[in-house]
């Protein structure tokens, strides 16, 4: 089956958009460095002959050599190349060391990270800063951009990537282009919903800090959670 006759869930781009790389199997991974296929297999039928190649299935690419992979119908000389450097940069991406996380250990120091950046913004940006179980920051996502609102920050969009990072706990960090950082009714309001949701959802927000012209203020220090 060509892969355009497959619904838009099933089909290897599409579902990376939409669910994340994680969610895609070595077959569908493999598709999309395959590209389009022939006019007789489709990229995933391609990709599934290069994986039972050998009895290793995937592993096998890692000691390919071009020659080798361009045998397979479908694959010429350029394609194995870049198949094989992407597999080669896979390789590196794992030998680098990791990096010591850092350590959250005050309201003020969340500030002190985000200030310089946040503090000249014109529009408001709402961050979801996502904190681990010995209190480092994994990541951290734009919600969105814009006035505060219900819309903006629905507890959906803020905590899908705490979810799917297996985040402990998430502080929220957003700015105030008047350059003054004292909550408004909406803040408050918008605050107190998400944490009713991260309650449910197992994941406690610790804190949520509002950037102004070089001031701050913590709701929780400020006694608003």
């Amino acid at each position: 089956m060509n892969i355009r006759e497959l619904p838009d869930s099933e089909r290897p781009r599409e579902k990376l958009l939409k669910e994340g790389k994680e969610k895609l199997s070595n077959m569908e991974i493999l598709s999309i460095l395959v590209g389009s296929g022939t006019k007789e297999r489709s990229a995933m039928e391609v990709a599934a002959e290069i994986i039972s190649l050998d009895r290793t299935g995937i592993k096998y690419l890692s000691d390919c050599r071009p020659e080798e992979l361009s045998r397979v119908k479908g694959i010429g000389k350029a394609r194995a190349c870049e198949i094989l450097a992407a597999v080669e940069l896979g390789k590196r991406i794992a030998s680098v060391p990791a990096e010591e996380k850092e350590v959250i250990k005050s309201s003020s120091h969340i500030a002190d990270i985000f200030m310089e950046r946040m503090r000249y913004y014109k529009k408001e940006h709402f961050l979801s800063i996502m904190i681990n179980a010995k209190g480092q920051i994994i990541e951290e996502t734009e919600v969105s951009i814009g006035d505060l609102c219900s819309s903006t920050t629905h507890p959906r969009e803020v905590f899908v990537d705490a979810v799917r990072r297996s985040a402990g706990s998430v502080i929220f960090v957003h700015n105030h282009p008047s350059g003054d950082p004292t909550p408004s009714e909406m803040d408050i309001t918008t605050n107190r919903r998400l944490m009713e949701a991260g309650e449910i959802l197992g994941i406690p927000v610790l804190d949520h800090i509002i950037i102004g012209d070089g001031k701050y203020v913590s709701m929780r220090a400020s006694g608003m959670m």
